[in-house]
């Protein structure tokens, strides 16, 4: 196993209560920044560290927090994204139900650094005993001191608050997640000005996602320098990897980028292997919004190089032959997976969860829904295959936030890597219309049968 920072210690018995945690060096970042670092100096530790965001864009974090107004003299705010709502992610629920106490101190830190003295966790509405869990140890941290007003005698005040959200997926975009905690409709911003200068309540903010603050008081402790030796290249540190499908160990993970891919899959120290050691056909490296790779392409990338779990590796090729790292959720599939169906349910997905606001996204998600499901029940056109492309293609780069994109990309790759299936539906709907088709009779079966009818 490689080197652990967020998950060091969490399966001490006890961790998420304050004594646990406080025992077991919990705070001593506070300590080391409100006591021996002024608040510029933690920000050049993470710009340093090259820790980048780990909600899915992969934006460096230091650079993030360093756009921060500091001129206005408006009050600033930190933000902390635990919306975590994305088909295939679960890490940041793990951590927060497990070793709460890390997230509060890293928010500390974090909001020390950017000068915030009102900080807030806006937490999905799914995630309620979660949210127990949190005010449970905000409570503790504040009746020890961490909270509150002059915390440590050092001057600094900070309070902290958890916001539950009502269960909307677009609210996972930082303007949308805004736009609620201030008691609106959840629709993303017009962006410019950026919340770096006008965001909660039109004050400088700065949003993070969980794991990304959660790092935070490792980085302090050890120095930035030390944190962007693990790794490779611009991809530093560590990564939790939440990881489902057709393998034999699922669970999170936290990996030191760089791992091969082959070695994350199959090792028993990681996935071992696919269950019941079918073929491997799929892989959503990811969440549900990144592009699918097909099983040629997950170990090695077009050019023959070894697939790395890091941002470049996972992406070399653009999405003609790759994919992105995104927010970690790693989704397997066998050769038994149904990619239409596979394809159909992220688009519903997608559907439901659009705001609405603009309209290639609020009616385009919906006639990819409604011609995927078409294809899916053995009513498909030939012509079907096209008219999603097509659609896809013109959502794509045509609204305000990043959802229409994440609604067209799985459709477009699904059909650049998996046009036969598409064709296998659309010209033989008596065979899969029984829901276990590729369970019965796995597509490289039937593969054959695609070929002879298109000559």
């Amino acid at each position: 196993m490689g080197k652990k920072i967020l998950l060091d210690k969490i399966n001490i018995p006890g961790i998420k209560t304050y004594e646990v945690y406080r025992q077991n060096g919990g705070y001593a970042s506070v300590e080391k920044a409100l006591k021996q670092m002024t608040p510029d100096e933690v920000t050049e530790e993470v710009k340093t560290s090259g820790i980048r965001g780990r909600g899915g864009a992969g934006f460096p974090v230091g650079m993030k927090w360093s756009f921060i107004d500091k001129k206005s003299g408006n009050p600033r705010h930190l933000v902390c994204n635990a919306d975590e709502s994305e088909p295939g992610t679960f890490k940041d629920r793990y951590l927060m139900e497990y070793i709460p106490h890390l997230l509060i101190e890293g928010m500390i830190t974090s909001s020390y650094a950017l000068g915030a003295n009102l900080s807030y966790i806006y937490i999905r509405g799914e995630y309620m005993w979660v949210y127990k869990i949190l005010e449970r140890a905000i409570a503790e941290a504040k009746a020890a001191g961490w909270l509150g007003k002059n915390i440590l005698g050092s001057g600094y005040d900070l309070d902290l608050y958890v916001h539950v959200g009502a269960g909307a997926y677009i609210c996972g975009e930082e303007t949308a997640l805004i736009e609620s905690l201030e008691g609106k409709r959840g629709n993303p911003r017009i962006k410019p000005p950026f919340p770096a200068v006008k965001g909660l309540w039109q004050n400088p903010t700065v949003v993070n996602n969980v794991e990304s603050i959660a790092a935070v008081p490792w980085i302090v402790l050890n120095t930035g320098e030390e944190y962007a030796k693990i790794g490779i290249g611009r991809s530093t540190g560590t990564k939790l990897i939440s990881a489902s499908g057709h393998i034999k160990n699922p669970g999170v993970y936290e990996i030191e980028l760089g791992l091969s891919v082959e070695e994350f899959m199959n090792s028993d120290e990681y996935l071992g292997g696919m269950y019941d050691d079918r073929p491997l056909k799929a892989l959503v490296p990811g969440g549900s919004s990144v592009p699918i790779l097909p099983a040629h392409l997950i170990y090695k990338t077009a050019a023959g190089e070894d697939r790395l779990m890091s941002y470049e590796s996972l992406s070399d090729g653009g999405f003609a032959t790759g994919s992105m790292l995104g927010s970690g959720g790693f989704i397997v599939y066998n050769d038994t997976a149904c990619i239409v169906r596979n394809t159909w349910n992220f688009s519903r997905f997608y559907h439901h969860e659009s705001c609405g606001q603009c309209t290639p996204c609020r009616e385009g998600t919906g006639w990819l829904e409604q011609i995927l499901h078409r294809i899916e029940n053995g009513h498909g056109r030939e012509e079907d295959i096209e008219l999603l492309w097509s659609i896809q293609s013109k959502i794509e780069g045509n609204t305000i936030c990043p959802l229409g994109d994440a609604a067209s990309w799985p459709v477009a790759a699904a059909i650049r890597h998996f046009r036969e299936e598409f064709e296998y539906h659309v010209r033989f709907p008596e065979k899969i219309k029984n829901r276990e088709h590729f369970v019965n009779e796995p597509f490289e079966k039937v593969r054959h049968l695609v070929a002879k009818q298109t000559v």
